[in-house]
């Protein structure tokens, strides 16, 4: 019998490319027909054919504390009594401002956006507009949103000038992005020795988690740091995914180092597309109207989008506990597929985000990462979909554990985790 999901699939691949509006989402790389979703509550979502899952998936992140959490809902649905959009400043700009830079005092300034894309694409332009250099640095494996510039990865030596990762994206457009290897002083060093007077930035996941989740190793963050003060280039934490996630602070509080720049996502909109940039208050003014470095939004902090985000980091900064409390649930889901799966996967994990890689291997880089069998994850992501446990269709994406998540549903996802063969 054909599902509603297999139903809806074909009929959206008449009219969406692919018939999904992320990639990702096809299932393609899991080889199964995508779940359409109808509704989710706490950690628990809902397809539209009435099957119910742990959701260890998140939206990709926002959901830390758990789908349709009330106060924010109750707070979004007065938001939207008072009007959707109107294209000019309110109050709940200035707020959410405000609680960013409580929490994460580095951003003394905040320009808020409408994605992630957007906000590490703006960050870059103030780096160069800021040093007047031209070239940044990305690390292989992190990812940047999909903006020209940045939709690049390495060859296969340690370290190269980008080429385009994409069709559609010209090789002048990717010039000025040099690449290195993440966990790798070496091909940085490289890099700033053969570029460093024209290098305005190095722009890093402080823990990549588009490869999978990799952990930065000991020192690594501290030498970015170092370097590009040497060189007189900034340092840019793009923490879309790990901001207010490892902690109330982000990933610079959880590793202690401060960088110039930070881009953020997921999370700082509650649930609603929303990203942002900010830092240090002499870089920020370069942004219009202050500065030359021209950006703009119309629906850049839009009301919703602020109402629940505000309530979202509120409930974060009043609960500190909550991120103790998912890094153990966390810690638990992790420890269980290392001692069920054995020698044969890798596990990652950092407080609430976690990655089982099916390899032999420790993960430390794309190279590393890229050792994984597929085939095998496919096998596992199956097996826990039909055992009602929702995770990423991909080996090469995070899985986010949430303060909804209860014990029940963490004893029951490592049950099913030790039957798996």
């Amino acid at each position: 019998m054909t599902t509603k999901s297999e139903q809806l699939f074909e009929k959206s691949k008449t009219c969406i490319p692919g018939g999904v509006n992320s990639p990702v989402r096809a299932f393609k790389a899991v080889k199964r027909t995508p779940v359409f979703m109808d509704h989710a509550k706490g950690s628990h979502i809902f397809d539209v054919d009435g099957n119910e899952y742990i959701d260890y998936v998140c939206s990709w992140g926002p959901g830390i504390l758990g789908h349709a959490y009330d106060t924010v809902i109750e707070a979004v649905k007065a938001a939207c009594d008072k009007g959707l959009t109107f294209g000019a400043p309110t109050a709940k700009e200035y707020d959410i401002a405000m609680l960013i830079r409580e929490m994460m005092p580095s951003m003394e300034m905040t320009r808020m956006v409408s994605s992630g894309t957007e906000a590490v694409m703006s960050a870059i332009r103030v780096a160069r507009g800021y040093t007047g250099r031209n070239y940044i640095i990305k690390f292989r494996g992190c990812y940047h949103g999909h903006s020209d510039g940045l939709l690049v990865k390495a060859g296969s030596g340690a370290l190269t000038q980008g080429q385009p990762d994409s069709l559609g994206v010209p090789a002048d457009y990717t010039k000025n992005t040099l690449v290195a290897e993440y966990n790798n002083q070496a091909s940085v060093k490289a890099l700033f020795e053969q570029y460093g007077s024209e290098i305005a930035a190095i722009v890093v996941e402080p823990v990549a988690a588009n490869m999978g989740v990799v952990l930065p190793e000991p020192g690594f963050l501290e030498f970015l740091r170092d370097i590009t003060k040497r060189y007189g280039a900034l340092l840019i934490f793009d923490e879309v995914i790990t901001g207010f996630r490892l902690a109330p602070g982000g990933a610079q509080e959880y590793y202690g180092v401060t960088p110039d720049l930070t881009t953020l996502g997921k999370i700082v909109g509650g649930g609603m597309p929303v990203g942002a940039y900010g830092g240090r208050k002499e870089i920020m003014e370069m942004v219009a109207p202050l500065g030359g470095v021209y950006q703009a939004g119309t629906l850049s902090g839009n009301p919703i989008a602020m109402t629940a985000g505000y309530e979202t980091l509120s409930v974060l900064k009043e609960h500190p506990s909550i991120y103790t409390e998912i890094a153990d649930k966390t810690k638990q889901l992790a420890d269980t597929a290392k001692t069920c799966f054995g020698d044969s996967v890798w596990v990652n994990q950092v407080g609430s985000l976690m990655s089982i890689f099916f390899t032999k291997e420790r993960v430390v880089d794309m190279d590393s990462a890229l050792t994984s069998d597929t085939e095998k994850y496919a096998d596992y992501f199956s097996y826990m979909l039909d055992k009602g446990i929702y995770l990423a269709p991909s080996q090469f994406e995070a899985m986010f554990v949430s303060n909804a998540h209860t014990k029940e549903d963490v004893e029951k996802t490592c049950q099913c985790m030790k039957e798996f063969k």
